[in-house]
């Protein structure tokens, strides 16, 4: 099966070649590194040009009114025939060494999704201040009992193509693995394996109050869409007791 790794970026100048390096360290068999950039003007678009003439990188250019985190992973995977994608972020925060262990089940056949996860055991978010820490456990705790996973926030993620194009195609907000899992909780196979996320080093972080709004008001429609769901559900006749006539 095939494999690209798609990476959305925004103003990532300094993270693009480290990024590139280690993600060829590991060794994966991966046929390209799609970035995918939303309008930087911090040299970020000439650092992935300059990187493609000698290394399997590509760039896709979004500059449209319709720009964010969701969309950028879908364009990159419409742009690639690949069968399978991870798609990690630029910053450093997602170690690409566990690349491998997030494709292996997917390659294996024994899930459509694998998901890179902070918060079952072995994973960690060393350094995160507590008020950090706190509300990104309460979103996950929110998010858990709509995706039955223990961390939808992440972005850290294999998946397999059909599994991305018809489950998220329609997504808009910032935590697109929440959003995936929602809409395909009843039929995408699903694992998590224990990563270390690391803050970022260089760089500011993308993630704003919008962003957390994005997903507040992701995860109200979610919610009475399930109420619903359980509203129309008709429930089962009762037994009635045969007559001994």
């Amino acid at each position: 099966m095939s494999i690209s790794i798609i990476v959305p970026t925004l103003e990532e100048v300094d993270n693009i070649v480290p990024l590139v390096e280690q993600i060829e360290q590991t060794k994966v068999p991966f046929g390209e590194i799609i970035f995918v950039d939303d309008g930087s003007i911090d040299g970020t678009r000439e650092k992935i040009r300059a990187l493609a003439t000698a290394h399997r990188v590509r760039l896709i250019e979004r500059d449209g009114a319709e720009r964010g985190l969701a969309g950028a992973i879908i364009a990159g995977a419409n742009a690639s025939s690949a069968d399978v994608f991870v798609v990690m972020d630029a910053d450093l925060s997602h170690p690409p060494e566990k690349i491998a262990s997030l494709l292996q089940p997917v390659l294996a056949n024994e899930a459509d999704l694998v998901i890179g996860s902070r918060y079952i055991p072995g994973g960690a978010t060393p350094g995160w201040p507590t008020w950090r820490r706190f509300l990104s456990r309460v979103a996950s705790a929110l998010a858990y009992p709509l995706t039955g996973v223990h961390d939808s926030m992440g972005g850290f993620f294999a998946i397999r193509r059909e599994c991305l194009l018809h489950f998220a195609s329609q997504a808009a907000g910032f935590k697109i693995v929440f959003e995936t899992l929602v809409r395909g909780r009843k039929t995408l196979r699903v694992r998590e394996v224990p990563i270390v996320f690391r803050d970022r080093v260089r760089g500011l972080s993308k993630m704003s109050l919008a962003q957390a709004i994005r997903f507040a008001v992701a995860w109200l429609r979610a919610t009475g869409r399930r109420i619903t769901e359980r509203k129309t559900i008709t429930p089962p006749l009762p037994a009635q007791k045969l007559s001994g006539d």
